[in-house]
């Protein structure tokens, strides 16, 4: 394995599961992973560029609402 200080996902997971209650339902950790997963994709996206600026949002919400 690389010596990097990335986190693999599954100790991601891991880690996240340890913050969480023990009485944790299943549903409840569904929930925390998807969360989690829209979070870093939205990440991701920022980093790359992939977003709209609030005038842009603006712009296509009017477009929407005519």
């Amino acid at each position: 394995m690389g010596g990097g200080h990335m986190r693999t996902i599954k100790e991601s997971v891991m880690s996240l599961l340890k913050e969480m209650p023990e009485d944790s339902t299943l549903e409840d950790i569904m929930e925390t992973l998807y969360i989690k997963q829209k979070i870093l994709k939205g990440q991701r996206q920022l980093e790359s560029g992939q977003f709209y600026t609030h005038e842009e949002a603006k712009e296509i919400m009017k477009q929407w609402l005519k």
